[in-house]
C-alpha cells in the first residue's frame, strides 16, 4: 500500500509539490505543430458524455453507425473544428460484455467510415477522473478491434486521469481529489472509491492498475512517469516511452495545464517515432492531445447562438447521487424557493418494477415550464442492489425513467434549455429524451467544466443542452448554470411543492 493511502491521510498542494521542480512552460504552438504533423483524427470513445467538458467546437455522436462517423468527419473540414470526434458509448452504464462490444463496434465503424477518405485515426478511451469505469476492459476491447481490422495493437495504455480544472491531480504516482482550497485527499479514500459498481481501494495508479486487472499485471509491469520526469520536458517523456510494448500500462503524473501539454507533446513525439499509445484519460488530456486552447466559459448570449428557445422556463434533470450533486441540488432549491421541483421516487420505481416516463411528472413539468424553470430529480436516498450488477441495473432503470419523462416533455413543449446532471443521466437524456444522434460541443459554462451541446437534428435541435458531470463544481455551481441559461430576471416558476412520482405505465 502506498503510504499516502493510510486512513485520514490529507496533504496540501504545497507539501506535495515541494519535492518537484516547477512546471516547464510549454508553448501550445509546439503541440499544434505536432498535431498537424500527425495528420490524423483522434476518435474519443467516451464512457459518458461528461468527457466533452474540456473541449469546444468538436462533433459529438451518441450513435456510431458509419453514416454518423461520415457526418462527424465532414464537420472537421470546417476551419474552427478540432481534429477530434467524441463518441458517447455510455459504457459506464453497461455490464462488461455490453461495454466491450460497444467499444469494438465503434472502432470498427470509425475505421470503416474513414477508409474511403483515407483519414488516419488515433483512438482514446475517455473515462472518469475519479477512476470509476471499465478498466482495463475498454482499452482491451479497442485493441482487439484494431487487430481485427488489420491494425497494430497499442504498445502501451497511458493512464492520465488528471483533471486540474476539477481539482483532480496525480503526484508521485498517486491520484488526488481536491478537498478544500489547498487540501487534497487520495482518491481511494473518497466516496468515488466506494462506488457500488466500480469501487476500488488504491490511490496509487500502479496499484490501481494491478487491482483492476485482477492479477494480470504486477506492479513491476506498470511504468510510472513521475512529475520530475514530466517536468524535464517532452523529449525526456518520449525517451522514457520508447521501449514500451505489449500494451503495458503507463501511469502519468500531471498537476497543471503545462504538465498535460508536456505529456501530450512527448506522446506525439513518441508516436512520430513509430510508437502507438492508447490514452485512458480524464477530460483535460484530450484537450492537450488536440492542442486546443482553454477558452473562457460561454456567456449567456453565446450559449444561445444558433438556438431557438421555446418555453419560458428550462428543464433541469438531476440523476447523479454523489455527494456534490446532492449538495448542488439542495443549494439550488434552498436559494430559489420558488423553483418548481418534481421528484422521481426511486424506491417506489424499483419496488413496483413498472412505469416508463411517469405521465403525472411529465404533465406537471409541462405545466410549470410555461411559468419558469423546473427541476426533475431522483429521490436522494440511495437504493442499491445486492451486488455491483444489481446496483448498475437500478442506476440504469432510474436514468431510463428520467429520460422517458424528458422525452414526454419535449414532445409537448420546447424548454428554453435542458440541463442533465450526472453521466448516465446526461447520456440518456440526450439520446432518448432529446433523440439526439449528432451534435456539436459549443464550449463550457464554468471554467473548464460543464459542457454545452447543440443538436444537429431531431426534436432537441435548437435547444441548448448542458452536460453537467455529477462530481464537479462547488455547491453553488448548478445554480450558477441555471441562472446563466435563464431568461433575464427569470430563475424560477411559481412556488410549488415536490410532487412524488406515481411511476405509471406509458399507454
Amino acid at each position: 500500500m502506498n503510504p499516502i493511502d493510510t486512513p485520514d491521510a490529507w496533504a496540501t498542494l504545497p507539501q506535495l509539490l515541494a519535492a518537484y521542480p516547477p512546471p516547464q512552460p510549454i508553448q501550445l504552438t509546439a503541440v499544434e505543430r505536432a498535431v498537424r504533423a500527425a495528420r490524423s483524427v483522434l476518435v474519443v470513445l467516451d464512457d459518458d458524455p461528461t468527457g466533452t467538458q474540456a473541449v469546444c467546437d468538436v462533433p459529438v455522436l451518441t450513435s456510431w453507425d458509419t453514416e454518423d462517423f461520415a457526418w462527424a468527419f465532414a464537420q472537421l473540414d470546417q476551419a474552427n473544428a478540432a481534429p477530434a470526434v467524441f463518441v458517447e458509448v455510455n459504457t459506464r452504464s453497461l455490464d462488461p460484455d455490453a461495454a466491450a462490444q460497444r467499444n469494438r463496434s465503434a472502432v470498427a465503424n470509425a475505421l470503416r467510415a474513414a477508409a474511403p477518405k483515407r483519414i488516419a485515426l488515433r483512438f482514446a478511451s475517455r473515462s472518469d477522473s475519479t477512476l470509476r469505469g471499465h478498466f482495463p476492459l475498454e482499452p482491451d476491447a479497442i485493441a482487439e478491434a484494431l487487430v481485427d481490422a488489420g491494425h497494430q495493437p497499442p504498445d502501451g495504455v497511458l493512464l492520465v486521469p488528471a483533471f486540474p480544472e476539477a481539482g483532480r491531480i496525480t503526484i508521485g504516482g498517486t491520484h488526488f481529489v481536491r478537498a478544500g482550497e489547498d487540501r487534497v485527499q487520495p482518491v481511494g479514500q473518497t466516496e468515488f472509491a466506494r462506488d457500488p459498481t466500480f469501487g476500488y481501494t488504491s490511490s496509487d495508479l500502479a496499484d490501481y492498475a494491478v487491482e483492476r486487472s485482477a492479477g494480470r499485471w504486477k506492479r513491476a509491469d506498470v511504468r510510472v512517469l513521475t512529475l520530475d520526469l514530466v517536468r524535464t520536458g517532452p523529449e525526456a517523456i518520449a525517451a522514457a516511452l520508447s521501449d514500451v510494448s505489449d500494451g503495458a500500462p503507463i501511469a502519468a503524473d500531471c498537476a497543471t495545464e503545462d504538465d498535460l501539454l508536456a505529456l501530450a507533446l512527448g506522446v506525439l513525439h513518441a508516436e512520430a517515432d513509430g510508437l502507438t499509445l492508447l490514452p485512458r484519460s480524464g477530460p483535460s488530456f484530450i484537450r492537450a492531445m488536440i492542442a486546443q486552447r482553454r477558452r473562457p466559459p460561454l456567456t449567456s448570449a453565446q450559449a444561445f447562438e444558433g438556438a431557438t428557445p421555446g418555453a419560458k422556463g428550462g428543464l433541469i434533470v438531476v440523476g447523479s447521487h454523489v455527494g456534490v450533486s446532492t449538495r448542488q441540488l439542495a443549494q439550488l432549491r434552498r436559494t430559489r424557493p420558488g423553483l418548481a421541483a418534481m421528484e422521481l421516487d426511486v424506491a417506489s420505481l424499483v419496488a413496483n418494477g413498472t412505469g416508463r416516463g411517469g405521465q403525472d411528472l411529465a404533465d406537471g413539468i409541462v405545466q410549470h415550464l410555461a411559468e419558469g424553470n423546473v427541476v426533475l430529480y431522483s429521490s436522494r436516498t440511495p437504493v442499491t442492489g445486492q451486488d455491483a450488477a444489481g446496483s448498475l441495473a437500478i442506476a440504469r432503470r432510474v436514468s431510463d425513467e428520467l429520460a422517458q419523462i424528458a422525452a414526454r416533455v419535449i414532445d409537448s413543449v420546447r424548454p428554453r434549455f435542458v440541463i442533465a446532471k450526472g453521466g448516465i443521466t446526461s447520456s440518456d437524456v440526450a439520446q432518448y429524451g432529446l433523440r439526439m444522434r449528432r451534435a456539436t460541443v459549443r464550449g463550457c459554462l464554468l471554467p473548464g467544466i460543464v459542457s454545452l451541446w447543440l443538436a444537429a437534428e431531431g426534436p432537441g435541435r435548437g435547444i441548448p443542452f448542458t452536460v453537467f458531470a455529477g462530481n464537479v463544481g462547488d455547491d453553488d455551481a448548478l445554480a450558477q448554470v441555471v441562472d446563466l441559461l435563464s431568461a433575464p430576471g427569470l430563475t424560477e416558476a411559481a412556488p410549488t411543492r415536490a410532487v412524488p412520482s406515481t411511476s405509471r405505465r406509458m399507454p
